[in-house]
């Protein structure tokens, strides 16, 4: 049986989403962060040599790295559906938004998080460079929602399932204003009409305010 580790408010979402969206079999095992700390408790540090959230089991496999699992399950459970062929006309959108989410967005994200937690001077310039390559980034996205249904194209796939927690739950940790953003505050309203995401928000962090707008 797969298990999915889920470390509350983190990027584990994923997984406990694409399975939904599989509807494939699985344990799910929760684990609250520290209340003081706010960081993955002992228990879910010793899973893995890195100690961060996602992780999953499957049989003897022990694997970490959300983008790196999400593979690893629609390969083995997946049979062809939430990716595309590289035939598809859409196929060099879907690799781009799937890697950008980690390689670049949640990276910004996160460089902003710590640089803001510094209480740096505003016209700091390290600060304004990172902060305004985070703008560029969501600037992206904007024009990308706008012109397509999902990331990918018309196909919702594994890259709308690796961005959206960088646009919605890192937003607990990092706050940003999407008003100025109408066309990704629409696309996370076509996401949050999914029932798969729906079910997988409410079994991984049952009571938590989806940050969807």
């Amino acid at each position: 049986m797969l298990t999915v580790h889920h470390l509350g408010k983190s990027q584990s979402e994923r997984i406990v989403w694409l399975c939904e969206e599989l509807e494939i079999p699985y344990e799910l095992k929760r684990y609250a962060r520290d209340p003081v700390t706010i960081l993955a408790p002992a228990d879910y540090k010793a899973l893995h040599p890195i100690g961060a959230a996602p992780v999953i089991e499957d049989g003897g496999v022990v694997l970490a790295e959300s983008g790196a699992i999400v593979e690893y399950i629609v390969a083995k459970y997946g049979q062809g559906r939430l990716t595309l062929r590289t035939e598809d006309p859409d196929f060099a959108q879907f690799l781009y938004w799937y890697h950008f989410a980690n390689g670049t967005f949640q990276a910004a994200m996160g460089r902003v998080m710590i640089l803001n937690r510094l209480k740096l001077a505003e016209d700091n310039p390290v600060l304004l460079a990172i902060r305004a390559r985070l703008d560029r980034a969501f600037d992206l996205i904007e024009a990308r929602t706008g012109a397509a249904e999902y990331l990918a194209g018309k196909a919702f796939t594994t890259a709308d399932i690796m961005m959206v927690f960088s646009l919605t739950t890192m937003r607990y940790f990092q706050p940003y204003d999407l008003t100025r953003c109408p066309n990704i505050v629409k696309y996370l309203a076509r996401i949050g009409a999914r029932p798969a995401y729906r079910r997988a928000m409410e079994k991984g962090d049952p009571g938590m305010a989806l940050l969807l707008s």
